[in-house]
């Protein structure tokens, strides 16, 4: 069974970095793309950023570009996000993804939630102005 718990949420003023871990088990992890996501309150979920299986290729959506990094450690069993330059519209619940098939299926990692085989639970990232 396959289980993506969050840590590294938190509350962050405006300007600010958080780093969000992801550990992954029941599952070949070096085999498959991953991926964040968020939901702001009000609002659909959206993709935030992608990795490929073996970490060559990574995607981010446009709000993301040049603020937050996506990393997937396959000796831990983890994939992470660092956020940097952190704004209050990036205030959501963050979550980490498997892509629903493994190895090239997904270049870059899923962006869709149709692309998503399994989700965690969330971790809440609130940044105050």
């Amino acid at each position: 069974q396959v289980q993506l718990v969050e840590s590294g949420g938190g509350l962050v003023q405006a300007g600010g970095s958080l780093r969000l871990s992801c550990a992954a088990s029941g599952l070949a992890f070096s085999a498959y793309p991953m991926g964040w996501f968020r939901q702001a309150p009000g609002k659909e979920r959206e993709f935030v950023a992608g990795i490929s299986w073996n970490g060559a290729d990574t995607t981010y959506a446009d709000s993301a570009k040049g603020r937050f990094t996506i990393s997937k450690d396959v000796a831990k069993n983890a994939v992470f996000l660092q956020m940097n330059s952190l704004k209050p519209e990036d205030t959501a619940v963050y979550y980490c993804a498997k892509a629903r098939y493994s190895y090239d299926f997904y270049p870059g990692g899923p962006r869709r939630e149709t692309d998503v085989g399994s989700w965690g639970q969330g971790t809440q990232v609130t940044v105050s102005s």
